[in-house]
This record gives C-alpha cells, structure tokens and sequence, in this order.
C-alpha cells in the first residue's frame, strides 16, 4: 500500500495541473476574445420560389422581300395601323436616294415651320427669348424622359433659330426663303418619282408593339393555347430552338397582354392555386405576385394569376399575366424567374445573438411578483453592453429577421454592434475587449 501512494499522488497532481492549465487557457481566451460580435444591416428575405418559363405573347411576323432592310421603328415602339415599320430598297442605290429625301424633307419641315412662325417680329430680344424658351422645353421634356412631343420641339428650336437668322441678315428674307422651299419641294417629289418602284414600305396590319426580334415561337404558342399547356408540353417548348422566319423584319405584338407560364412541382402549384382563389376574393385587387427575372430587366412585376395546371404526377404548370412593362419585356422570352408571394424587410442578425431577457416586478400595492420575458439582442454601446427589445419577422437557415420593438435611443438600428457570443451578459455591463 505504501508503495502505491506516490503513483496515487503522481494522478492526483496530474489531475490538478490539467484543470489549472485549462483554468488557464480559458481565462487568457477571455481576455483576449471575451466576445463575438458582428453588425446588422437592412435585409429582405423573399417567401418565393425559383423556376424557369417562357414569355407568350400575341405576335404577328412582318416579312419582307429581298432587298436592303430598313426599320423605321424602335424596340417597344407604339405604331397604329398602316403605319411604316420598315423600307426595303431594291438596291444600294435605292437607298442612297431615300437618304437624299429624308434630307430635303427635313429641309422642308424647317423652311416651312420657319415661315409659319409670322412675318412680323417687334424685337431682336424678343425673338432671342422664344429661342430661350424653346431650348428651355425641351431640355426639360428630355430630362423628365417625355419624348411625345420630341419632333415638333426640335423642329420649333431649328425654325426659331432660322428665322433668327432671316431676320438678322440681309440676304435672307421671306422671299426667298419661299423660293428656297418650292426648289426643295422640287426636288424632294422628282427623287421621289425615280425611286417609287425601287422602294417597298411595310407596313402595320394592325396596331400593337413593334419588335425586331423574331425567334420562332410566333407560330408555337400564343395567349389562347397557352390556357391549355400542360407541365410536358411547355417543358417541351422550353427544350425546342425554333428558328425565326429569316425574312421577317419585325413581328408585331397586338395585344397589351403578355403572359408567363412556368413549370412547378405539384406542392408549388397546390400553393400558387390557393394563392389565386384568395386574389379572386380581394376585391381591393391587391393581392399580386410579384415576378423578379433573373437576367438584365430587374424591375418587379405584379403578376395575376390565371392559371394552374396540375398534371398528377408531381409537377403543374403556373401561367401568370400582366398589363404592364410590355414595351421593356420584346427581347424577352425563354427567363428564369423568381415567383414572390411576400417580402419581409428588417434587420438580419445571427440566431445566435437572439436572447430571452427576463425580469420581475413588484405590485407595490398587491405585493404580487411577476415575470416578464422580453427578447432582443445585446448591442455594443460606449464600451458596454445595451439590451435592445426586438420582435421576429420572419427566419433563414442561421439568421432571423427582426423589427426593434422601440423607436427611441433603445431602437436597434442598422450598423449597430450585437453581440453574437458571450456569457453572462446584462444591460450595462462593461466590456472588456
């Protein structure tokens, strides 16, 4: 027995120095990291769901004979019916003499707004003040982005500024200002004649949207079988890669209306059909999804939906439509997307730094104690620690998204300091970093 004591106090100081060392690894951790924080920040956490789908539209394609293609028209242009939307030259030439007219029709509509303006001008002021003015319309017009009127702004400067210039020199008068135009004029209908044939105008059938882009599925799918496509037949449109009549010069989109069909699983469609029966008994007509494509175009889109197709074996088909954004969506067609019932905006911080604070209080006249429980998170504040009352919006994988339950000082606010880790935390402890 005597022999064994030393082995036995050999373990037993063993024992001891382990604790004392890790007494004292803790306690240099603590000094030198006594707690974690990080910062919070505004966050917007979507309830959504991702899929991928395909724009249909009402389009019509607009061909053209062989030639030299010109579009008169811009991407997302309004026309009407019978408008032009493209000239087709029969050869360089042909071309050439268009430039020519456009020119001396240009020429034209100058001379002739410049000597509609009036004969009379009480003073050179005056006239340097409608030029003023003018300038001043349409810069305004072009910084509120208000093009509706561009062609009769620019045209009103150009004839201020010739007349201006009439009215100041002494070779230039009404007179021969009239004679200058009835020589354009001239002109202007002689290259006319000698390239009417040479010459071949489209025009719009019907009035809609203009757009150069001509993929092939103008001819596949269209507003009225798009209510009927089930998750097998859009996923096979999805899959195709039609291609486009390659003597069209445009496609005409005749309806406001455009729609977004998408393929979704079968408890995705379950959701999005509740979430249509409910649209359809707001009768504020507030209840919208929200459409975020993933490419170029970023602006949301509320979207109504029409339709769902379930097909029984796991997947539907969700078809949504909208009034709006027609004219920025022509070059759109096969997108993914993200489909947003509702968005919750807050603060994020980590799950870690959410804590359920409890305090007591005394009825002074009852003497009853009672106990309330308050959650938030601990903020660093001039070097201690600052309980902040928080509520839950709403929770990712390892963060929360949370609300401060005050607005004065104690509001937790973005860019505050929370403590994420620590132990024995209260409000107003000092901290020691």
């Amino acid at each position: 027995m005597k022999q064994g004591r030393p082995l036995i106090t050999f373990v037993i100081a063993l024992f001891a120095g382990a604790l004392v060392l890790y007494f004292l690894v803790s306690l240099w951790k603590t000094f030198q990291d006594p707690f974690t924080t990080t910062y919070t920040y505004s966050y917007t956490l979507n309830d959504s769901i991702q899929t991928e789908g395909l724009i249909i539209r009402d389009e019509q394609v607009l061909s053209g004979s062989g030639g030299i293609v010109d579009v008169t028209r811009g991407e997302g242009e309004k026309v009407g019916v019978n408008q032009t939307v493209a000239l087709i030259y029969r050869d360089d030439q042909a071309r050439q003499s268009q430039e020519q007219q456009e020119a001396l029709r240009l020429e034209i509509t100058q001379l002739q707004y410049a000597l509609g303006q009036g004969e009379d001008v009480s003073s050179a002021a005056k006239l340097n003040d409608d030029i003023l003015n003018a300038m001043v319309s349409l810069r305004t017009a072009s910084a509120q982005q208000d093009f509706s009127d561009l062609e009769d702004q620019v045209l009103e400067v150009k004839g201020k500024v010739l007349r201006r210039e009439y009215t100041y020199s002494d070779e230039l008068s009404a007179e021969s200002l009239t004679t200058r135009l009835q020589e354009l004029e001239t002109q202007y209908q002689t290259l006319r004649n000698q390239s009417y044939s040479a010459i071949t105008q489209v025009t719009a059938p019907t009035s809609g949207t203009f757009s150069t882009l001509v993929d092939g599925y103008e001819g596949l799918i269209n507003s009225e079988s798009a209510g009927n496509l089930t998750p097998q037949a859009l996923q096979d449109l999805l899959n195709q890669n039609p291609a486009g009549d390659s003597a069209a010069v445009g496609k005409l989109i005749s309806s406001d209306k455009w729609y977004f069909a998408a393929v979704v699983t079968q408890e995705e469609g379950e959701r999005l059909e509740e979430f249509r029966m409910r649209a359809l008994g707001d009768k504020t007509g507030n209840t919208k999804l929200i459409l975020r494509f993933a490419g170029d175009f970023t602006q949301d889109i509320s979207m109504t939906v029409e339709k769902v197709n379930q097909d029984g074996q796991g997947q539907a088909v969700v078809l949504l439509s909208s009034d709006r954004y027609l004219e920025q969506t022509t070059l759109l067609r096969r997108e993914t997307a993200e489909l947003i019932f509702n968005s919750r905006t807050g603060l994020r911080v980590p799950k870690s730094a959410l804590r359920m604070v409890t305090t007591t209080s005394t009825d002074e006249e009852t003497g009853e104690t009672t106990e309330t429980d308050t959650l938030g998170v601990y903020v660093v504040t001039a070097g201690r620690a600052e309980f902040k009352p928080v509520t839950i919006l709403t929770e990712g994988d390892d963060f929360y998204v949370v609300q401060s339950v005050r607005e004065d000082k104690k509001a937790l606010r973005a860019g505050d300091e929370v403590i994420v880790q620590a132990t024995g935390l209260y409000d107003g402890q000092l901290l020691l970093y």
